[in-house]
């Protein structure tokens, strides 16, 4: 986020991982991540992998040994909740732990994702719902259930 032109990562770069995400897609996530490509320049993330289940985790961190040794440059982010820093994957790859603090004001953040998710003619489409003619939107309430 260097600057507002940077690209936000394509759908290949980050792996949104449930507790119904397979080995297979972490496989492949990590295949993608490991084995080295002409531009080098990807970052990937792995978000909630504190999600995974118990078996896809031990099969994660057994991948992830195996195929660092293809690829020693990788560029990988693990993201997990620090409140399940107890969990199969924060805790095998404690060594590698860093405690992130953001290195750009809040604002500055929000104006990147405006820039990239504003879109331009909002003619029929449905960033005509939420504000300032963005293409995605967060939609919260107080209370559970309340249709969403």
């Amino acid at each position: 986020m260097n600057s507002s032109e940077q690209p936000l990562p394509t759908f290949d770069e980050v792996l949104l991982c449930t507790p119904q995400t397979t080995v297979e897609q972490v496989e492949l996530f990590f295949r993608r991540c490991f084995i080295p490509c002409s531009k080098g320049e990807k970052i990937y993330t792995m978000l909630y992998a504190d999600e995974l289940s118990y078996d896809v985790s031990c099969r994660a961190e057994e991948l992830f040994q195996h195929l660092q040794h293809y690829n020693k440059t990788y560029r990988l982010i693990i993201l997990c909740n620090c409140e399940k820093e107890h969990s199969y994957i924060p805790s095998a790859f404690s060594q590698y732990k860093v405690h992130m603090i953001p290195q750009r004001q809040l604002a500055e953040i929000q104006e990147y994702l405006q820039h990239h998710y504003r879109v331009d003619q909002p003619s029929s489409s449905a960033a005509s719902v939420f504000k300032d003619s963005m293409c995605v939107g967060i939609v919260s309430s107080k209370r559970a259930g309340m249709g969403k």
